[in-house]
């Protein structure tokens, strides 16, 4: 194995968080009292509601922002964001849908081998961290994709950024750095 030769790895989308405005004001609690699988919380000033297909979560402000997580992919989010903004309609309200966009993705990702996380951030020393007492992986983040990676000893990695295509690149970007301090086979 080198790190030049193609190697598939499997990038699971495990969340994806979008924001979206309905361009009117919403009545929280019309929506609590009428729609279906809702928690309103008016300490906070919000309601959740839940979607069973997609599965995605959506907490709504009065002032029409909604912001939708759990999906796995930016095509469910916008399908469930769009399906939230018909449930509003149905309920009375004037939505019109604007504003849609990806704010988040959350990935997972193992890599074929482990890690020697110390030799790792020896090498990349300004921009990886890392504190075994605090947290169990290093940090490294990829600054022009805006990219946020977790790094385990086991191969394992945790990836945040804006949108997939920004996390496809950063497991592109971080395959190098993590094949030259792996972990002997014994």
């Amino acid at each position: 194995m080198e790190p030049g030769s193609d190697v598939a790895l499997d990038i699971i989308i495990t969340n994806v968080v979008a924001v979206f405005r309905t361009r009117c004001h919403l009545n929280l609690r019309t929506i609590a009292l009428e729609g279906l699988n809702v928690i309103y919380k008016p300490e906070v000033g919000k309601v959740l509601m839940k979607l069973r297909k997609p599965k995605i979560t959506a907490s709504i402000w009065s002032s029409g922002k909604i912001i939708c997580t759990g999906a796995t992919s930016e095509e469910e989010a916008k399908l469930g964001a769009r399906r939230l903004a018909r449930l509003l309609q149905k309920l009375g309200f004037k939505v019109r849908f604007s504003a849609f966009k990806v704010v988040n993705v959350l990935a997972v990702c193992s890599m074929p081998f482990q890690i020697h996380l110390i030799q790792f951030t020896k090498n990349n020393r300004p921009i990886a961290s890392y504190e075994p007492e605090i947290h169990p992986a290093a940090s490294y983040r990829i600054k022009n994709i805006r990219a946020t990676i977790q790094i385990f000893s086991t191969g394992s990695i945790t990836l945040t950024g804006p949108n997939v295509q920004n996390v496809a690149t950063a497991v592109e970007q971080i395959y190098p750095l993590l094949f030259e301090c792996r972990k002997a086979l014994r």
